[in-house]
């Protein structure tokens, strides 16, 4: 069994999620869109409540090689949106760090941990 996290944006899909295909006759809104990445599936949609509400109660976890590859992705994320803990080293991950996107989409992003001996 797997979990996969499923997005619902408010009309604004399209623009989150720039490889999509619309089927004929809804022009504006996205029924389903996929991103793989690194081998994990990420879906959304434009929320079919129509509510306008940003996302509540959960968060996108990404977890990344390395701590370029965070700041990368964190960065972007970021990026017209809220940071609401800066990157930073803590006990459990070499660099985390958590934003909630331009879309309204919480995101916790960190690297692997180093593994001990």
């Amino acid at each position: 069994m797997s979990f996969h996290p499923y997005l619902f944006f408010s009309g604004n899909c399209r623009e989150a999620f720039t490889r999509t295909e619309v089927p004929a006759g809804s022009p504006d809104l996205i029924i389903h869109a996929a991103l793989t990445v690194d081998g994990s599936l990420l879906m959304a949609s434009d929320d079919p409540t129509g509510d306008g509400e940003p996302a509540k109660g959960v968060s996108v976890s990404y977890v990344a090689k390395d701590v370029g590859e965070v700041k990368r992705v964190f960065d972007a994320l970021a990026d017209g949106g809220q940071v609401t803990a800066p990157l930073a080293e803590t006990f459990f991950s070499p660099m985390f760090g958590m934003c909630v996107d331009r879309f309204g989409i919480a995101w916790m992003v960190n690297a692997e941990a180093a593994e001990t001996s």
